[in-house]
């Protein structure tokens, strides 16, 4: 497996193995990358040449993955540079060029469905209702629809809610009354309903396009 959470696995496994010898690790790439050289010279003095191989084997692999992973982002920023579907898309606050590839790739032609609520129901972004006796309890977002696509919108929806610095009106009224994750979500579900008006549409993106969730 290619791609950033190999790579973190990877940083996390030899970050955990480290720490094991003594050596605490940053958080972040970046300062594994940093300081991993030095913490390796410090323990190859009192482990075993076999153990001290075995790190740096691993160290290898993580910076090839770095390679591999730059090189995707590459054909991703060259393909998006290109393509007018999705350059719309990464216009969408707490979108960017990972989320709208994976969009245009997940949806292919957006009229296979019917509306942006078929699509976000279909990648997973409704809740699950279950109830008798006319008593309805809201359940877990489903399973549904591509994990990658629906784990990206999650994300950018979290960082519209955490650092932009004007969340979407309607979505901060939300937060007032509802928890933080059923804000999260109800924010990636417009967000995956305006990434299906302007795919559908062939618009450019307007805040406030998409009627809100209900």
């Amino acid at each position: 497996m290619t791609g950033p959470g190999s790579r973190t696995a990877q940083s996390n496994g030899l970050r955990g193995l480290l720490t094991e010898y003594g050596e605490v690790m940053p958080q972040g790439r970046a300062g594994i990358r940093r300081d991993i050289p030095a913490a390796l010279g410090r323990v190859a003095a009192r482990l075993p040449a076999v153990v001290i191989d075995s790190l740096r084997e691993q160290y290898a692999r993580v910076g090839q993955l770095d390679e591999q992973v730059q090189e995707i982002e590459r054909r991703l920023r060259q393909w998006h540079s290109q393509d007018d579907a999705s350059r719309r898309i990464a216009e969408i606050p707490g979108a960017g060029l990972l989320t709208a590839t994976a969009a245009i790739a997940t949806m292919g032609d957006a009229k296979v469905f019917k509306s942006g609520r078929e699509f976000a129901a279909w990648l997973g972004l409704v809740p699950r209702q279950t109830g008798t006796g006319g008593r309805v309890r809201l359940l877990g977002i489903s399973k549904r629809g591509d994990p990658y696509l629906r784990t990206l919108l999650i994300h950018g929806a979290r960082a519209v809610m955490t650092h932009s610095k004007a969340p979407p009106e309607w979505a901060r009224k939300l937060a007032e009354r509802r928890p933080k994750n059923v804000v999260i979500v109800a924010l990636a579900n417009k967000m995956a309903r305006t990434i299906w008006a302007l795919s559908a549409h062939e618009r450019a993106y307007q805040s406030g396009y998409v009627s809100r969730p209900a």
